[in-house]
């Protein structure tokens, strides 16, 4: 029987991609479980027993699901992020986990940027308006010489700052461990993450998740009053609620979020509100990333399945 391999991000949901042609040239069967939508626990506890590799997206990969596909060897994320995968039951298991790391950084950064740019000239009313047959113009602010603080300074992090400089900002970054040999030309340090919110007129997020909210009620009141939020890193670090309040009671003048805890997201008031920009998940979802997280991803699974036994 043909070793199996299941891949289910949705970028990849109709196959055909030229990197996947390397591992049916390897011997394996690629299978395409649930194409164009992430699958269910049920969907992984079927599909999963027969595979010896898994090219996984954001799915939860639970100890549940492990412990029911003993013949698993690796599972190869076309992405950098693996908080949805039960670390110590894939351990225990022998199971390889495996990112494509700094694949999709530029698609990220680009889009974090996007979003700034797009809320500050609040863009989105002004389109949505047009289509709607109204003429409403609504003032901007320019970003040249404001303040950009961006939290998490590694591969997306300081693409990021480096776009920030190029558009004539001062940025500040905050990271648990600054990299003293990253100096990019322009008006760039490393601050404390108080000072970075005390004085930045925009933040965005590009840090693992933590155990609580990294913005809540506290961070939001020490931020500067009419700042902008951007999160295209995990919806963890965000507490939704305060947001709300913030933007509500003026302290935010806009939030633009790429990321949920579950997608697509359940209908919230925050995501509804009219100085919030949402985009579903789309960071690496450009033709270039996902090219590269795709070979990487490939690469990954290969070369773990060709170890020795």
């Amino acid at each position: 029987m043909t070793a199996r391999i299941a891949v289910t991000p949705r970028s990849l949901s109709q196959g055909g991609h030229p990197a996947l042609a390397a591992l049916e040239a390897a011997g394996y069967d690629v299978v395409f479980p649930t194409p164009g939508r992430q699958p269910t626990r049920e969907e992984q506890l079927r599909f999963l027993p027969a595979c010896v590799g898994y090219l996984a997206g954001v799915e939860p990969i639970t100890r549940e699901v492990l412990a029911a596909a003993p013949g698993l060897k690796v599972i190869s994320r076309n992405g950098v992020g693996v908080d949805s995968v039960d670390l110590t039951a894939a351990a225990e298991q022998g199971v390889a986990v495996e990112t494509a790391a700094g694949a999709n950084a530029q698609g990220v950064a680009e889009l974090a940027i996007a979003l700034l740019l797009a809320g500050l000239r609040r863009i989105p009313p002004q389109d949505a308006a047009l289509k709607a047959d109204r003429w409403q113009r609504i003032e901007g602010r320019e970003v040249v010489g404001r303040t950009l603080g961006v939290v998490g300074c590694g591969q997306i992090g300081r693409r990021v700052v480096r776009l920030g400089l190029g558009l004539g900002m001062s940025v500040r970054a905050f990271d648990a461990f600054p990299d003293p040999e990253f100096t990019p030309a322009g008006d760039f340090s490393y601050t404390t993450m108080e000072d970075l919110l005390a004085r930045s007129d925009a933040v965005t997020l590009h840090c693992p998740p933590a155990e609580r909210p990294l913005i809540d009620k506290g961070a939001l009141a020490a931020m500067r009053p009419g700042g902008y939020l951007v999160n295209t890193a995990r919806s963890s670090l965000v507490d939704d609620g305060a947001v709300l309040e913030a933007l509500v009671g003026g302290r935010l003048i806009g939030y633009a979020t790429d990321v949920y805890d579950q997608e697509p997201p359940a209908p919230q008031e925050l995501l509804h509100h009219p100085q919030a920009i949402t985009t579903p998940h789309i960071g690496g979802y450009t033709r270039e990333s996902v090219e590269r997280a795709t070979r990487a991803a490939v690469e990954n699974l290969l070369r773990v399945l060709n170890l020795p036994s």
